[in-house]
């Protein structure tokens, strides 16, 4: 058992990486911007008591000095997992709104550890595929990626759109991680985990985690259909019909599991052998077309909102291929056995119509 900071404890990731945490008999506090929202997690949780799960309110990530108070505890944290960061393209500001959050946040908590919990041994953060894939080269067939590349965006493209802001926001704030523990070399080490429409994770023994699109089941208590993580969106208006004269495009072709990411960090925090790596975090290939094809077969109920025929081909895989993934550090390191695109949409779904979908 270990006692584990956790940020961003209402999040679509944390929410899942705060289960595991408690099924492993850990002992959590986790970070949230308001004490609605921790009455919110306290009241799913009505059976585990303050000493396996307690709250740190922390209403801006971006502010100078945001953790120094939630990294100090009694009994002290030996684990900090930091996932929070914003994930959305609804900005106004790039800088304010993407990269300061990321980069601020990230080095903030970094910087608070070090000065304030020298008893934390491990930290995880959660980075994304954004900081691995390069958005200039598109779908770049025959191209292998892994946790060896790097985004090759600049800060000029950086403020260009959204789109490239989050994508900087993740390669910038992760980069940022990597630069600490080299040169502040702190008595921790560093994960990364990437995924999260990707992300990606890192320990302190630091790990990062780098996950791509991440799908998968919501925690009812903490999400309504207009307050859903990015990633599913997708899937919501595949099966409430608003993409039935045609699909988007797919976008990214490469998706984890929500659950499988949760493992991932949770792994990464109590395996010694993860430490100090970054972990690129994919099940597979995946396109928008699959997902509606998965929907109508397995919900014949929904049927008549799912796209058909032509309205299918923007949705497709491109003609011209794809680039491919190695993922076997995550396989091989964290042993994880991913589940399959199929179970992962028919389980999403499933937790959308309890919300009203």
């Amino acid at each position: 058992m270990a006692r584990v900071l956790l940020t961003g404890g209402s999040g679509f990731i944390a929410a899942h990486v705060l289960d595991l945490l408690l099924e492993h008999n850990h002992s959590v506090v986790t970070t949230v911007r308001s004490q609605e929202k921790a009455q919110k997690i306290k009241e799913a949780h009505p059976k585990i008591g303050k000493d396996k799960l307690d709250f740190a309110i922390v209403e801006d990530i971006a502010k100078p000095g945001a953790f120094d108070k939630a990294v100090i505890s009694e009994p002290p944290f030996d684990i900090v997992i930091h996932t929070a960061s914003p994930f959305h393209f609804n900005v106004t500001d790039t800088k304010k709104d993407l990269l300061d959050p990321a980069i601020i946040g990230t080095t903030g908590i970094l910087k608070a550890i070090k000065k304030s919990a020298p008893s934390v041994k491990r930290v995880v953060i959660t980075s994304s595929f954004a900081s691995i894939i390069d958005g200039a080269k598109t779908t770049r067939p025959g191209y292998t990626y892994s946790e060896k590349d790097w985004n090759p965006v600049t800060e000029e493209e950086a403020i260009q759109n959204p789109s490239n802001g989050y994508r900087a926001s993740k390669t910038f704030a992760e980069k940022a991680a990597w630069g600490f523990v080299e040169q502040e070399k702190p008595n921790f080490t560093l994960a990364t985990v990437g995924s999260r429409g990707p992300d990606v994770i890192i320990t302190l023994m630091q790990t990062q985690c780098c996950p791509p699109l991440v799908l998968g089941p919501i925690v009812h208590y903490l999400n309504s259909l207009d307050a859903l993580n990015t990633s599913n969106q997708r899937i919501r208006d595949i099966m409430t019909g608003a993409c039935k004269s045609e699909l988007k495009p797919t976008g990214t072709f490469i998706w984890v599991d929500v659950r499988d990411l949760a493992l991932c960090h949770v792994k990464a925090a109590e395996l010694p052998e993860a430490a100090n790596k970054r972990f690129f975090i994919t099940a597979g290939y995946f396109s928008n077309k699959e997902i509606a094809n998965i929907i109508r077969e397995a919900y014949p109920k929904l049927a008549s909102n799912i796209p058909t025929g032509d309205a299918l081909k923007a949705g497709d895989y491109p003609a011209d291929g794809i680039y491919k993934y190695d993922n076997s550090r995550t396989v091989d390191v964290l042993g994880i056995k991913f589940i399959p695109l199929k179970q992962s949409i028919i389980d999403t779904v499933k937790s959308l119509q309890e919300v009203g979908a």
